[in-house]
């Protein structure tokens, strides 16, 4: 028996589980609250895609329509008996498959495998493992789409009758769908839900509804709770609410949910359960929306503050089923196929948004305005107890933007404990990036980031107020490449005020970064005008006209007249095509039209405008206070004299080895044991050096303590050895 239960809807992600209900749980756990958590997508998945639940399908399936459907319902059997088989591959649990599946003769193929002209110059050389995760993926999207014509039309995986809950201003159409007989997918939820109430025997239900696609079966789950257990107490909270159901009219919406709780939930819960459990004591609330006398209102009443991060705890995983969950390749692109590949321990750097201004942004709700970063002490610790608790040393972070200054410390943190860990998260495109801290950041275990270089104009930038131009942009992407790390850049199309030309010159500064290979994965998307950004506050600074609607449940995403009459649209298919393209070095040099089947005016912007950017020096002075670090090894070390015109001299030759090459240098020997006692003081491996850095380890230190020897330090700084040095793990941050 647990008091509370933490409930994730159907349907998120495959491979790994949505962290609100593990983040709630780990807080609860500070709390002594005993709590328990299910992810029902990923149960209701397993169920339906077992021998037992394809042969249930094909039972339940109406008459097929289309040829594709016709052929998945005459091979039925083949599915049933590959389907199990598949699933384990797909958990991790049966490597040997993949030969098996890559030979063309064990997986049954409908329309989905009609791409595979494409795979080879799509995947290229990719292992054997992955060309069978992406051909088991089209085979489980034959079946979804099997599922769709002749069972749930509803179904997708990782989204359900997402349609009802995206821009729903009025709750009509989903509380008529409510109304109506369960689906499919519905039974199966169901029955998983009520034999989970039965084993924990919960006071409070809470769901977890971080998107549109999960809000359907949020509410068809609490509908079936009123019913079969009308003492239950029943709230909501989430992405979904939290942006979309501020301004909550709709009486009708308690018939099912008892609270809808806003922003951060711990706080909010402790309180709902201690009004549960401790009935005789005064209630209080923080951020939640009820019903009183029939009418919706915002309860607000304690005088607690919310929890820093740093009392939160750290995210318990335990309860799900994490070796269910099925790592999937769908398309190939490299950073949507980290985001659906494998078992990712999900953590946050900072709450909020450490910059907060970009106007496309919701940077006016809680959860991007209020900023707080943790310490990396603390970060590390809560990594070290999810390693330990699921045996899983991959982390995302999903930080809106990770503060470059805390990558450092948690970077250093890392390597000082010699931790082996894989770890990726969502960037700010900003000069704060150097060569030198991303190659910090590689050595810590860092493969990738995403940031937002949005619409590649400079003029746009400037309006969106995003910090950034794009010559900056490449400079620090060429800094990450160059690291080793991943970049993967989210792109804008239709920004207020964008012209036609802008849209053309922006596709040309991308067609660039690729070019130079300086970023690697891209996604291209439309400008979407929500109500708590400063676009949707203020429209009329942004020369964009709302469509008002009449609010009564949900209001985020705002339809509008851009005023520059321009159909945004019709450039979707050419900018994702060309970027599929480029993402495999294909068409890079084909003309931009070549990519439209309309007329484009050409591009203004210079061919080699990426490149000079690249190569314009950076003159700046090296900062006193800057921490100078060593990640490399100590040398081997040789004492040798040199000759030369009758005078003799000792020298020192230091070798210095890596995993993947040596170098060698050469230097006075006094020098060079000052070199080595220096190098010893500043490597990341001395455990006398703490986080943050000691005072010794600053640029201004060294600078005065080969003064106190020796004169020219800056000669001595700059010269040919020290810079191989700073090639090969000497940087300055």
């Amino acid at each position: 028996m647990k008091d509370l239960l933490l409930i994730t809807p159907p349907f998120t992600q495959l491979n790994t589980p949505y962290p609100a209900t593990a983040y709630l749980k780990g807080f609860l756990n500070t709390k002594n609250i005993p709590s328990y958590q299910m992810d029902l997508g990923i149960e209701v998945i397993n169920k339906l895609f077992s021998k037992h639940g394809l042969i249930k399908v094909f039972q339940a399936a109406a008459t097929p329509q289309s040829a594709n459907a016709q052929r998945i319902a005459q091979l039925n059997e083949v599915y049933t008996n590959t389907i199990e088989a598949v699933m384990l591959f797909l958990q991790g649990k049966n490597h040997t498959l993949a030969r098996l599946i890559c030979s063309g003769n064990f997986l049954p193929e409908a329309s989905r495998f009609d791409q595979l002209d494409d795979m080879e110059w799509a995947f290229g050389t990719m292992g054997m493992q992955d060309k069978a995760k992406h051909l088991a993926t089209l085979y489980l999207e034959d079946l979804s789409d099997f599922i769709i014509e002749c069972v749930d039309e509803n179904f997708g995986f990782s989204r359900y009758a997402e349609r009802l809950g995206r821009s729903a201003n009025s709750f009509d159409e989903l509380y008529t769908s409510l109304q109506s007989d369960k689906t499919y997918i519905d039974g199966i939820a169901l029955q998983i839900l009520s034999e989970r109430i039965k084993e924990v025997q919960p006071k409070l239900v809470c769901f977890s509804v971080p998107f549109p696609g999960n809000l359907y079966s949020a509410f068809r789950s609490a509908q079936f709770l009123k019913k079969q257990y009308p003492s239950l107490k029943i709230a909501m909270g989430g992405g979904f609410p939290n942006t979309e159901l501020r301004q909550l009219k709709d009486n009708r919406v308690f018939q099912f949910f008892d609270f809808i709780t806003l922003d951060d939930g711990e706080l909010p819960i402790e309180l709902l359960y201690q009004s549960i459990s401790q009935p005789s004591i005064q209630a209080e609330f923080k951020r939640t929306l009820c019903l009183d006398n029939n009418e919706v209102v915002y309860l607000n009443t304690t005088s607690k503050a919310d929890y820093k991060q740093s009392e939160v705890g750290t995210p318990d995983y335990s309860d799900l089923p994490l070796q269910q969950y099925i790592s999937v390749i769908e398309i190939a692109n490299p950073m949507h196929s980290l985001w659906s590949d494998g078992r990712w321990n999900k953590l946050t750097m900072a709450h909020g948004c450490y910059w907060g201004k970009c106007t496309f942004c919701d940077i006016s709700l809680d959860y991007i305005k209020l900023y707080e970063p943790i310490a990396a002490m603390t970060l590390v610790d809560r990594m070290q107890q999810l390693i330990e608790q699921t045996g899983e040393s991959g982390f995302h972070f999903v930080d809106e933007a990770a503060p470059p200054a805390l990558m450092r410390e948690v970077a250093l943190e890392i390597i000082r404990r010699k931790l082996t860990v894989t770890w990726w998260t969502n960037i700010r495109f900003e000069k704060n990036f150097t060569r030198d801290l991303c190659m910090l950041l590689q050595a810590s275990g860092c493969i990738a980031v995403s940031g937002g270089l949005e619409v590649a104009s400079d003029r746009l930038l400037d309006l969106i107020q995003k910090g950034v131009t794009v010559a900056q942009v490449a400079q620090v992407t060429r800094n990450f490449t160059d690291s080793g790390i991943m970049v993967h850049a989210y792109l804008m199309y239709g920004y207020p005020t964008q012209t036609v030309q802008e849209t053309i010159d922006s596709l040309e500064m991308v067609r660039q970064l690729f070019e130079l290979g300086i970023i690697q994965s891209g996604f291209w998307h439309q400008f979407a005008m929500t109500a708590h950004s400063p676009v949707g506050m203020n429209p009329e600074e942004f020369a964009v006209i709302p469509k008002p609607n009449v609010i009564s449940f949900a209001n985020n995403d705002v339809q509008f007249i851009d005023k520059t009459g321009i159909d945004h649209d019709k450039f979707s298919f050419g900018l994702k095509k060309s970027l599929f393209n480029f993402m495999h070095g294909i068409g890079l040099d084909y003309e931009l039209k070549d990519w439209f089947d309309f007329k484009i005016p050409k591009t203004t912007i210079k061919p080699n405008f990426i490149q000079s950017a690249l190569e314009t020096e950076e003159y700046f002075t090296i900062k006193p206070s800057s921490k100078v670090i060593w990640l490399g090894n100590l040398p081997e070390v040789e004492v040798y004299t040199k000759s030369k015109k009758g005078s003799s001299w000792e020298m020192m030759r230091l070798l210095f080895q890596d995993r993947k090459k040596a170098i060698e240098i050469n230097i006075d020997r006094e020098k060079g044991e000052w070199l080595l006692k220096t190098l010893n003081s500043i490597t990341i491996h001395n455990k006398n050096i703490t986080i943050p850095l000691v005072k010794t380890t600053t640029f201004a230190n060294i600078k005065a303590d080969f003064e106190l020897l020796f004169e020219d330090f800056e000669l001595f700084w700059f010269s040919k050895p020290i810079k191989s040095l700073q090639e090969f793990g000497l940087l300055i941050m």
